[in-house]
C-alpha cells in the first residue's frame, strides 16, 4: 500500500473521537490495487475426493482439512465444493497463508458448501472454522456454509489479520448460518476491510451474534457491510464492535431476543438503514432492568430503523453522542409489559456532540442538558431547536443566535453567546 493508504488505514483506528474530522477522507481512500496472480485455469475441487463422508456419524476433520490445504495451496485449484450433509468436526479447520508475500492470494477462491453441515463435536473451546490471513488475501467468497454448535467450543467462523503489512479484504460471506456455538457466531478481528456479509443468520451463540473490532495486537478493521442478516438470541449482543471500531453498516438487517443490547457499537457506527430491533435484553429480569435495542457511544447515522418491545426492550436506541447522529424516521413502540417503550435516550457532549432527529415516531429523552436539533416531530411538528445557551442547535437568523434564559426570557445575540444572560432580552 501506498502512503495515502497507510494514512487511512492508520485514521480508521484512531478513534472516534479524533478521527470523526477526517471521516470523509478516509472513506474515500482505496487500498491500492494488486496485480492478479497468474494462475491456472481456477477449478472445483470436492471434498469428498479426500475421503469426506457427510453422514453425521464418521469424524470429517482430517478429511475436510486436507482438502482446504490442497484448495487453497499456491497452485490449487483455489474454490473447495463441499457436498450436501452433515459433517462431524472434532478439531478446529484452518484455513491460514503462509506468513508474507509467498502467501498472498488476490485470485478467486472460496468455499461453497450449499446443503452442507459442519456439526461440532469440539469440546475443549476451539473454533470451528478459522480463516487468518499472515499475507495479502483478497476476492475470498464462503457461501452456504450451515455450522452447528454444541455450547463447548468457541467462536463459529473466526476471520482475523492480527497483522500492520498484512490485510484481508475484498471478501464475502454469504448464505451462511451459524448456531448454538459457546463463543461467538462470527468473529471478525484485524486488518479486515471492504467486506459483505449478505443473508448472514447467527443465532443462538453463547457469546455475541458477531463481534467486530480492530485487532488487539494490529489492523484496523473498516468498510463491512451487512446486508439482510439476522442476529438473534444470542446470549450477550446480537453484534459487538469492540476495539475502537466504528466502520460497518448495517442494512435492512434484523436484532431480536438478544441477552443484552441488539447492537453495541462502542464507538459509533457509520450507518443503520432499514434495521429492526425486536424484544432484545432477554437476560434482563423485567421490562424496568431491560434497555434499548442499540448501545451507541460517538457518532452514527440512522434511517428507517424500527422497534418493538413486548417485554423488556425500553426503546430503540441509548445514544451518548460525540461528534454527529442522525436519525430519519425511525420508530420505536411497544405493547403488553413495554407498553411505555419509545424511541430514543440522548445523552452527550453537549460542546461536541450534534443530535439531528427527523420526523421520529416514538418518545426522545434528552439528559442533563444535551438536547437534538428535531424536525417534523410527532407533538405539533415543526422544528424544535435548542433552548439552552451552550446548545449546539439554537435557532440562527443569519449571524445572531436565539435561546431561552433560565428566566424563560427569549435572548438573541449576534454571534454565540458567552453566557444565560448574554445578549439582549427580546421584548424588554
Amino acid at each position: 500500500m501506498n502512503p495515502i493508504d497507510m494514512q487511512r488505514r492508520g485514521l480508521m483506528g484512531v478513534g472516534a473521537g479524533l478521527a470523526l474530522a477526517g471521516l470523509p477522507a478516509a472513506a474515500s481512500a482505496q487500498p491500492q490495487a494488486q496485480r492478479p496472480q497468474q494462475q491456472p485455469p481456477r477449478q472445483m475441487l470436492s471434498a469428498a475426493t479426500f475421503g469426506a463422508r457427510g453422514d453425521g456419524v464418521a469424524d470429517d476433520t482430517a478429511a475436510l482439512q486436507a482438502a482446504i490445504n490442497a484448495a487453497f495451496a499456491p497452485d490449487g485449484p483455489a474454490f473447495l465444493v463441499i457436498p450436501p450433509g452433515t459433517y462431524r468436526i472434532t478439531r478446529t479447520l484452518r484455513f491460514t497463508t503462509q506468513r508474507g508475500e509467498k502467501g498472498n492470494i488476490t485470485r478467486n477462491h472460496g468455499i461453497l458448501a450449499h446443503g452442507a453441515r459442519l456439526q461440532s463435536a469440539i469440546t475443549n473451546g476451539g473454533n470451528i472454522l478459522e480463516i487468518v490471513s499472515e499475507s495479502t488475501v483478497r476476492f475470498l467468497l464462503v457461501e452456504g456454509l450451515d455450522i452447528s454448535g454444541n455450547g463447548r467450543e468457541g467462536h463459529g467462523v473466526l476471520v482475523e489479520c492480527e497483522y500492520q503489512d498484512h490485510y484481508l479484504y475484498n471478501f464475502c460471506l454469504r448464505d451462511i448460518s451459524v448456531q448454538g456455538c459457546g463463543g461467538d457466531g462470527c468473529r471478525m478481528m484485524g486488518n479486515v476491510f471492504e467486506g459483505q456479509l449478505i443473508n448472514v443468520y447467527l443465532r443462538d451463540n453463547q457469546q455475541n451474534g458477531l463481534t467486530l473490532g480492530h485487532g488487539a495486537k494490529a489492523g484496523i478493521l473498516s468498510a463491512i457491510h451487512v446486508f439482510g442478516s439476522v442476529f438473534g438470541q444470542n446470549g450477550q449482543y446480537g453484534v459487538a464492535m469492540v476495539n475502537g471500531c466504528y466502520d460497518a453498516a448495517f442494512h435492512g438487517c434484523y436484532f431480536l431476543l438478544n441477552g443484552r443490547h441488539g447492537l453495541a457499537a462502542l464507538n459509533g457506527c457509520t450507518l443503520l438503514s432499514n434495521c429492526g430491533f425486536e424484544n432484545n435484553h432477554e437476560a434482563a429480569s423485567s421490562f424496568d432492568k431491560g434497555g434499548a435495542g442499540i448501545w451507541l457511544q460517538g457518532f452514527g447515522t440512522m434511517v428507517g430503523c424500527t422497534a418493538y418491545s413486548m417485554f423488556k426492550q425500553k426503546r430503540l436506541i441509548d445514544a451518548y453522542v460525540v461528534g454527529q447522529f442522525v436519525m430519519i424516521g425511525c420508530s420505536g413502540s411497544g405493547d403488553a409489559a413495554a407498553k411505555n417503550a419509545g424511541l430514543a435516550r440522548l445523552d452527550g457532549d453537549p460542546k461536541k456532540g450534534r443530535a439531528t432527529v427527523i420526523a421520529p415516531s416514538g418518545n426522545v429523552e434528552y439528559v442533563k442538558d444535551f438536547d437534538a436539533l428535531e424536525i417534523s416531530a410527532k407533538d405539533g411538528g415543526g422544528v424544535r431547536f435548542g433552548a439552552n445557551w451552550q446548545s449546539p442547535n439554537l435557532a440562527r437568523l443569519g449571524d445572531y443566535r436565539l435561546w431561552v434564559d433560565r428566566k424563560g426570557r427569549l435572548r438573541l445575540k449576534n454571534g454565540a453567546p458567552a453566557s444565560d444572560e448574554d445578549g439582549n432580552a427580546v421584548g424588554a
